[in-house]
């Protein structure tokens, strides 16, 4: 029996899951924040957390794996592997891959071996893979590096247009009650000031309240969504120019709470439609209806040499979200 170990770790979560070659999953465990950029030490702690948890579920150990992958947000650059390389070694697993965690989202959003994924969550990036095997990245560094967005953003998008609504210098929008209730402020003066006066920081979850304004029909909330979805397809269509795949069918999977999970009202998808649709007209966006963390689990696999069949697919894929799966 050969057994593989997938790992996704982003900003705000770690999952780990094991499987044996025919996708029957052992094991799973979870954790915090896995991005080395935020914190590596955190990171490390977190991916071995999570590991750790997976594998004592599905009572096996580290030397038993035949694979790890691991799918990783902040695996970017030469020097992100020059330090994520101790950090997954150290972990103990005999033989395992490090990739950026766009690459496991397009593997659990596509049967095609090449694609683009783009992840909206805490954070944005975008990666592609053509069908000659070349891969490329843009974005995933931040808006000072031409980024917009993820809820590490929008969160303060909410707060600043809510201050601007207040000020006179933006309309006024529904997100002044929300912002209002769920900071636990009486009134946007006491906010400011508190805010100002304490140094404080916007937290990430409040990025959700966007949604919940432009299902209302909130003019403001709509226009930062749709700027998002916009700002995600100017990376796709970037990564379709480069590799050469205007003329090609692929898909584009979008990964990532704020796109999976947040966007019913298809205000981002809409936007990001159009913007990729200009360069690759034959382009299909999909949503990622899957666990990131099974497309680590797969390319574990093929990077043992294993070719999945349709059943292992369609097992894993019956078990849905990464919360939902029961060992």
């Amino acid at each position: 029996m050969a057994y593989y170990v997938g790992i996704d770790a982003g900003g705000s979560k770690t999952h780990a899951l094991v499987t044996d070659e025919h996708g029957y999953v052992l094991g799973k465990g979870a954790s915090g924040n896995g991005n080395h950029q935020i914190d590596a030490g955190q990171a490390a702690r977190h991916l071995e957390e999570a590991a750790a948890a997976a594998l004592q579920q599905a009572g096996i150990q580290r030397a038993d794996v035949a694979h790890a992958y691991f799918g990783l947000a902040g695996a970017d650059r030469e020097t992100d592997f020059r330090i994520l390389r101790p950090i997954v070694s150290a972990l103990g697993f005999p033989r395992f891959s490090i990739a950026c965690d766009t690459i496991i989202g397009l593997r659990a959003g596509t049967d095609r071996a090449y694609g683009i994924s783009v992840i909206c969550g805490t954070g944005t990036n975008c990666a592609g893979r053509n069908k000659a095997g070349e891969q490329l990245q843009v974005g995933g560094f931040s808006y000072m590096y031409g980024d917009f967005g993820g809820g590490g953003a929008l969160n303060v998008e909410v707060f600043r247009s809510v201050i601007r609504a207040w000020d006179e210098r933006e309309q006024p929008t529904l997100l002044t009650e929300l912002l209002l209730a769920s900071l636990d402020y009486s009134s946007v003066e006491n906010m400011y000031n508190d805010y100002l006066d304490h140094d404080k920081n916007v937290p990430v979850d409040v990025a959700k309240l966007l949604f919940e304004a432009a299902a209302a029909g909130d003019a403001v909330a709509i226009a930062i969504l749709q700027r998002q979805g916009e700002e995600l397809g100017k990376s796709a269509a970037a990564v379709a120019r480069r590799l050469g795949m205007g003329g090609d069918e692929f898909d584009v999977v979008l990964t990532g709470s704020l796109v999976t999970r947040g966007d019913r009202g298809g205000w981002i998808r809409g936007a990001l439609k159009q913007v990729v649709h200009e360069v690759a007209p034959s382009a299909r966006i999909v949503t990622l209806t899957v666990d990131p963390v099974f497309g680590a689990v797969w390319a574990a696999m093929e990077e043992d040499g294993v070719t999945i069949t349709e059943d292992v697919y369609v097992r894993m894929r019956a078990l849905g979200d990464f919360d939902h799966i029961t060992v």
